[in-house]
């Protein structure tokens, strides 16, 4: 397929999920300040810094208030990250390709788009703000089934699951490094239900609540960590994502697994590799942030890559050279 048309559906792909991702945070993060004591406003500033946009918010607001960081995440149109924009961008992208998806999904697309820029809309999140990121969540979660259901799957499918899945795991490691760092409000609130309502929140940050406690029992933050990174069957656990990811990648290259024919599947598979054969208590004793600090490079390591292998544009002499570099490196 042309590079033009995997470029799009990829980050169609990608915006949709960060879009999901940050309705869910928000909604989550509302429900935590009912279970916290009374004056705990240092919650929101956290938000912010989830999504990677600290600098962007300090420069245009003067306090991480519920307010600001509410309409900066969900309604800000300069925000890059916002749910308006990520829907734009992601509508934008489906256009672009619109004789390629199936009409179901683009249909899906306008109107998730259309709900989130409606004139009501931003009245509607702060008077009913759950029912509100909730239709946000479900819009996603029904763009997904209907990628997966009209199809076919091809390149183009693929590089929407990749999409998808390496979003999903960057924002996974991102809530489970400001848990780290950010939510406890003081290092006397470890073990006591403070710390586990906020723990609670984070696994529902990810979706996670429920299948943790049917497979984990009772909340332990290393259990908690354990499951969201290294888990191999739940959905948004960061190594089930790259493992699936890394399947789609081979898919379309045509390589075989545990081998690589370019930058791209070489740095995604020693990336999976290494969480596949990693141990909780190895991270722990290491640094949970440390660690995490240093995947989420890797992960943008992995994100160049495949825009140089798949959608940069190159004379073909180029491609041939750079793959047969690849393949001989591998000998």
């Amino acid at each position: 397929m042309l590079s033009r048309v995997a470029d799009c559906v990829y980050w169609m792909s990608r915006y949709i999920e960060r879009a999901e991702n940050v309705a869910r945070f928000i909604d989550v993060n509302l429900q935590l300040m009912l279970d916290l004591p009374s004056g705990s406003t240092q919650q929101w500033e956290p938000m912010v810094t989830t999504t990677g946009d600290h600098d962007a918010f300090s420069e245009r607001y003067s306090e991480a208030s519920k307010e600001n960081v509410f309409h900066f995440l969900t309604f800000d149109r300069e925000n890059s990250n916002s749910i308006v924009s990520c829907l734009r961008a992601a509508r934008e992208n489906a256009r672009s390709v619109r004789d390629f998806i199936t009409t179901e999904m683009w249909e899906q697309v306008n109107k998730y788009y259309l709900m989130v820029t409606d004139p009501t809309a931003e009245s509607r999140a702060i008077n009913e703000p759950y029912e509100f990121f909730n239709e946000i969540r479900m819009a996603s979660a029904l763009f997904t089934g209907l990628t997966d259901a009209t199809l076919s799957r091809g390149d183009g499918w693929h590089f929407i699951r990749m999409g998808r899945l390496l979003e999903r795991a960057d924002k996974t490691s991102r809530i489970l490094d400001v848990k780290y760092f950010l939510l406890l409000p003081s290092l006397d609130d470890v073990g006591t239900p403070v710390d586990d309502i906020q723990w609670g929140a984070l696994l529902r940050s990810a979706s996670a609540f429920e299948m943790y406690r049917k497979r984990m029992g009772s909340i332990d933050p290393r259990l908690v960590v354990e499951f969201l990174l290294l888990d191999r069957e739940f959905p948004r656990a960061i190594l089930r994502c790259l493992t699936k990811a890394d399947e789609s990648i081979h898919v379309m290259s045509g390589t075989p697994m545990g081998t690589f024919g370019d930058k791209a599947e070489q740095r995604l598979g020693q990336l999976r590799s290494e969480l596949a054969y990693t141990q909780v208590q190895e991270i722990l004793t290491t640094g949970l942030h440390e660690f995490l600090d240093n995947f989420q490079r890797k992960l943008n390591a992995v994100g160049e890559a495949i825009y140089e292998t798949f959608f940069a544009m190159r004379t073909l002499e180029t491609r041939r050279s750079s793959m047969r570099s690849i393949k001989e490196y591998a000998q």
